[in-house]
């Protein structure tokens, strides 16, 4: 019951903004101030970075509140926080980052399909893997790296290691293995 409650006052409170109130919309952003900041800084890992885009979160939550469609409001805002996190993120990779990590900023553009919780979700665990790979034998290493990360097919690794593609697919298929046997599995999932 009590959450029922909550989506009655959100509703309310909403209502109350749109209609011109803007002091109802202080009610907003008291409840959900911590949730936004935790949102941003999972994905800046930065303090100041969260803290000025998650006031730029709710200019932006004040300015596009006509446009929520009861859809869930605290998913609606978490959307809005995350975009603008990887937004800066992205702008500051842009900056100056950009030559000296090549892979982290083709990792950050989200595609039409991809929606920023996921995209950072991925990138997170591409980072992962790029730690963990340094723990893998050379062999394994060199085939996973070009079909992992720098997104190689068959062909294109063959050709550079200068062997068949039937090779890279078993050399493929023994770091993969590996990795099952090395490593736990609730690390990957």
């Amino acid at each position: 019951m009590g959450k029922e409650r909550r989506t009655i006052d959100e509703d309310k409170i909403i209502e109350e903004v749109l209609q011109g109130n803007s002091d109802a919309f202080r009610l907003i952003v008291d409840e959900y101030s911590k949730h936004i900041f935790y949102t941003t800084y999972s994905v800046l890992r930065d303090v100041k970075d969260a803290e000025d885009v998650a006031q730029e979160t709710f200019i932006q939550i004040y300015k596009s509140l006509s446009q929520y469609r009861s859809q869930g409001f605290k998913s609606w805002i978490t959307r809005i926080a995350t975009n603008k996190a990887i937004d800066l993120k992205r702008k500051k990779t842009r900056r100056g980052e950009d030559n000296l990590y090549p892979v982290v900023d083709m990792e950050l553009i989200p595609s039409d399909e991809e929606d920023p919780l996921t995209l950072s979700i991925r990138q997170e665990k591409k980072e992962l893997f790029k730690k963990k790979l340094q723990m893998i034998p050379d062999n394994h290493r060199v085939v996973l790296t070009a079909f992992y990360l720098e997104e190689k097919n068959y062909d294109q690794i063959a050709q550079e290691l200068e062997v068949k593609p039937k090779t890279v697919e078993s050399k493929l298929y023994r770091a993969r293995d590996w990795i099952r046997k090395k490593w736990k599995e609730e690390e990957w999932k």
